[in-house]
């Protein structure tokens, strides 16, 4: 019995430098917080880099006020589209093909009560925000009560609505709202349209919701696992239903703001945005909170991808450059990112 156990004893001696080796295997601190901080913000450091290899390529354009002032005010019609995305797929619904549909019907609605109706602005406003909020609660009661298969019902509602908006503006550009209309979306402040604060307050408000708030934890736990959320006593059926409704609404809300301040709408031109708007959320998962859908991290996103293409088209890149732009970026930061993350674990 004592020769077992001074073998026993013996064989662990033998290999003394083993926790040791384990340990150095692990990353030190320092190392550790910079792989932390680079998987959570390397796609900001690639977005700076691309404003400083631009500002030295192109720099009496692209470091031009007018410049700035597109990439930030040209985009809150994303903005508004991807919170809405962000609305459903944080509660496990990751293929809402409706979304740019959605806007372009609730964006033709305006104009054409207005234009060949002959509607006050504000009234055919409401009209087009509650169309738009009808289209979540129908696509809710399919997905979530009837249990369709979302990917069925979205796209199917998006092609029809695509073909409504279209027979709706007869094909073309409806146009001719009232000048004064137009600065709801318009106003300056600071240098940029109120628009973009609009932006920044939906990014803001939706951030703390899902940190800070009961709704935003059972939204969370809902898109983790339906199955423990209903064991833990959550009306599942209730958040998923209500985030198509919440969904419909913003694009309702950025349909109005896209049309004041565009002064019409060519329906035509929504399927466009389908690409954007899913590049800009997937990009959320790269930043700030790496492997999570985030509202902070998609608003950075759009105005990474709104840079990085306007930039492009600068150095006289012709307009196909942007869907190269939308796909290859969103691979290689997800990747980088998702290898980052495998690190520091």
């Amino acid at each position: 019995m004592d020769v077992t156990n001074k073998g026993d004893r013996h064989d662990v001696d033998t290999t003394p430098d083993a926790p040791q080796a384990a340990h150095a295997r692990r990353p030190r601190p320092a190392a550790a917080m910079a792989t932390h901080f680079a998987a959570r913000y390397s796609v900001i450091g690639i977005w700076l880099t691309l404003i400083v290899v631009y500002a030295v390529v192109e720099p009496g354009v692209f470091l031009a006020k007018g410049t700035f002032q597109t990439i930030f005010g040209s985009q809150q019609a994303l903005v508004f589209l991807t919170m809405a995305l962000l609305c459903t797929i944080c509660v496990g619904e990751f293929v809402d093909l409706s979304v740019p549909a959605v806007f372009g019907f609730s964006a033709t609605i305006l104009p054409v009560l207005v234009v060949e109706h002959g509607w006050g602005v504000w009234s055919a406003a409401v009209v087009a925000v509650l169309g738009a909020l009808a289209v979540g609660v129908v696509n809710g009661l399919l997905i979530v009560v009837v249990g369709v298969n979302t990917i069925v019902v979205t796209l199917g509602m998006g092609t029809l609505l695509g073909g409504i908006s279209l027979w709706l503006s007869h094909l073309n550009t409806v146009s001719g709202l009232p000048a004064g209309f137009s600065e709801i979306a318009l106003f300056s402040v600071a240098g940029l349209p109120i628009s973009f604060y609009y932006g920044a307050v939906l990014v803001a408000g939706f951030a703390y919701l899902l940190a800070f708030t009961p709704l935003g934890r059972h939204i969370r736990f809902v898109g983790a696992n339906r199955q423990v959320s209903k064991l833990s006593g959550i009306r599942v059926d209730r958040i998923r239903f209500g985030s198509f409704v919440a969904s419909g609404t913003l694009c309702g809300l950025g349909a109005v703001i896209a049309v004041a301040a565009l002064g019409g709408y060519n329906p035509a031109t929504s399927d466009s945005l389908l690409l954007p708007i899913f590049a800009s959320v997937f990009l959320s998962t790269a930043i700030v909170a790496p492997g999570r859908f985030n509202p902070i991290g998609t608003f950075i996103g759009i105005y990474f991808l709104a840079t990085g293409i306007l930039g492009l088209q600068l150095l006289g890149l012709d307009a196909w450059v942007s869907s190269v732009f939308y796909g290859g970026v969103l691979v290689v930061a997800v990747t980088v990112a998702t290898l980052l993350r495998r690190r520091s674990v």
